[in-house]
C-alpha cells in the first residue's frame, strides 16, 4: 500500500537523523532513493528524479533565499535591523514583543511568499531576540506561524491562487473571506503556541553567520526611515504587482514589466543593490566591508539549501511513484460533504507527499465535479482545500528544513513544534469554513 511505504520512509527517516546521526542532506537522499526502487521506478531513472526534485526546489527557493539571507545580513551588520527591532519594542513594549512580530508577519505576509517574507523578517527577530534576551522561539515562532497561514490560507500565494483558477472562483472574495479566518486563527496559535510546555522547554541558539553578534549605540545606526525603506522596498514591489494583477485586465508590456519587478528574485536583487548603497558607502562602510557580509551570508545558507534541495528530491519520488495517483482513486466516491472533502484529501496528499501546491492542486481535481450539483461556493470550496494543505508538515516537505535550520532545532523538536501548529491550524481552517459558508448559507448569500 503506497501510504504504507511513505510512513516507513519517515520513520527510517527519523531514525537515520537522530538515532545514527546522519546529515539531513545525504539522510534525505538516501531515504528517497530507497522508496523510488521500492514504488517501481527504473533504477536508471532514478539520478534523474532525483535531480528532477533538487533543480525544481533550488530553482524556486535558492535565489528568494540566498538574496533574502544577503539582505538580512547587510541590514544586521549595518545596524538597520536593530534599529527597526529597537522601534518595534518602543512601540509594543517587550511584553507585547509578541503581537508585534504578529503583526508585522501578517501585514508582509498577506501578499508574499512565506520563504520571502521569512528571510526579510527573521533578521529582526533575531536581533530582537539578542537585545531582549528572550528564547528565540518565543519571539521566532509566531512570525513563522502568523507568515504559515497567510501562505496557505489566501491568495494571490500559489496554492490558493491555482485552485481558485480550477473552481473558477474570485481571487478577490476569496481573500475577503480567507481574511475572516485566516487572521484570527493566525494570531490565535501565534500567541498560544510558545507558550505550550513543550515548546518553552526548547531553547535553540541563533544560528551563527545568519546575523551579526554587535550592538551598535544610536549614533551608528542607520535612520529609521532608511532601516525601514529598504525592508519594505521587496514588500512595495511584490505586493504591488499582485494588487495590479488583480486591477487590471488584460495583456501588456506595461503589465509584464510590473510582473517583472514584482517577482520576487527581481525584487530582492534590487533590494540587496539598495541595501548595499544605503548601508555601505553612504554611511561610510566600504564595498568590502557589504561584500564579507553577504558572503558570511552565503556560506550559513550553504547547508541550510543542501537540505531543502534533498526535501525536494524527496518530494518528487513520492509524486513519480504514483503517490499522489493513489490517493485520488481512493477518496473519489467517498460520500461526505465536498467541503470537508476537498479538506480531508489536500490534507492526506499534504501528508503523503509533503508539496502543499501538489496537495492543493491534486484535491481541486478530485472534487471538481462536486461543485456544480451541490451549489456550494466556489470560494469556501478553495478556502477548504488550502486549509487542508497546510496540515502535518514533516520531513517531506521542503518548508519544514527551512524551520528547522532558523531556529536550530533538531528533527524530533521540529515535528513537535512545525507538524502540531500546521494541524492545528488545518483544523482550526476547517472550521472556519464550515461556520462561514453556513452564515453565508443563511444570508442567501
Amino acid at each position: 500500500m503506497p501510504l504504507v511505504v511513505v510512513g516507513i520512509s519517515v520513520v527510517i527517516l527519523l531514525l537515520l537523523m537522530t538515532k545514527l546521526k546522519l546529515n539531513g542532506f545525504a539522510a534525505l537522499l538516501l531515504v528517497a532513493v530507497g522508496v523510488a526502487i521500492v514504488r517501481g521506478i527504473p533504477l536508471a531513472d532514478i539520478p534523474d528524479v532525483l535531480s528532477d526534485g533538487i533543480g525544481g526546489q533550488i530553482g524556486d527557493t535558492m535565489l528568494t533565499i540566498g538574496l533574502g539571507a544577503m539582505v538580512g545580513r547587510v541590514m544586521g551588520d549595518s545596524g538597520a535591523a536593530q534599529r527597526i527591532a529597537g522601534k518595534l519594542l518602543a512601540a509594543f513594549g517587550p511584553r507585547w514583543v509578541q503581537v508585534a512580530m504578529v503583526v508585522t508577519a501578517m501585514l508582509i505576509g498577506v501578499t508574499m511568499f512565506y520563504e520571502v517574507a521569512f528571510v526579510i523578517i527573521v533578521p529582526i527577530a533575531f536581533t530582537l531576540v539578542r537585545v531582549t534576551g528572550a528564547k528565540l522561539l518565543w519571539v521566532g515562532l509566531p512570525m513563522s506561524i502568523a507568515l504559515s497561514t497567510m501562505h496557505s490560507f489566501l491568495p494571490p500565494h500559489p496554492g490558493p491562487t491555482a485552485v481558485a483558477a480550477t473552481f473558477h472562483a474570485s481571487v478577490g472574495l476569496t481573500l475577503f473571506y480567507g481574511l475572516f479566518i485566516a487572521v484570527p486563527a493566525g494570531a490565535l496559535i501565534a500567541l498560544v503556541w510558545p507558550r505550550l510546555p513543550f515548546v518553552k522547554r526548547m531553547d535553540p541558539a541563533v544560528p551563527v553567520g545568519l546575523v551579526g553578534e554587535r550592538e551598535f549605540t544610536d549614533e551608528e545606526m542607520p535612520g529609521l526611515g532608511w532601516s525601514l525603506g529598504v525592508a519594505l522596498f521587496p514588500v512595495v514591489l511584490i505586493a504591488g504587482a499582485a494588487v495590479a494583477e488583480l486591477a487590471v485586465s488584460g495583456d501588456s508590456h506595461f503589465m509584464h514589466f510590473v510582473a517583472f519587478l514584482g517577482s520576487a528574485p527581481i525584487a530582492l536583487l534590487l533590494t540587496l543593490l539598495l541595501a548595499i548603497w544605503v548601508f555601505g558607502p553612504r554611511i561610510g562602510r566600504s564595498l568590502e566591508e557589504v561584500g564579507g557580509s553577504c558572503a558570511s551570508a552565503a556560506k550559513a545558507m550553504a547547508m541550510i539549501l543542501l537540505v531543502i534541495g534533498a526535501g525536494g528530491a524527496f518530494k518528487n519520488v513520492l509524486v513519480e511513484g504514483g503517490i499522489s495517483d493513489y490517493i485520488k482513486e481512493v477518496t473519489h466516491s467517498w460520500p461526505i460533504s465536498p467541503l470537508v472533502l476537498a479538506w480531508l484529501v489536500a490534507v492526506i496528499l499534504r501528508v503523503a507527499l509533503g508539496s502543499a501546491t501538489v496537495a492543493v492542486v491534486t484535491a481541486s481535481g478530485v472534487v471538481l465535479p462536486l461543485v456544480a450539483g451541490t451549489g456550494i461556493s466556489p470560494e469556501m470550496m478553495v478556502l477548504a482545500v488550502s486549509c487542508g494543505s497546510i496540515a502535518f508538515s514533516h520531513v517531506n516537505d521542503p518548508g519544514f528544513w527551512l524551520f528547522k535550520e532558523y531556529f536550530n532545532l533538531s528533527v524530533v523538536e521540529a515535528i513537535k513544534v512545525r507538524t502540531s501548529y500546521t494541524t492545528v491550524l488545518a483544523i482550526l481552517g476547517l472550521g472556519g469554513v464550515l461556520a462561514l459558508d453556513g452564515i453565508l448559507g443563511a444570508l442567501n448569500i
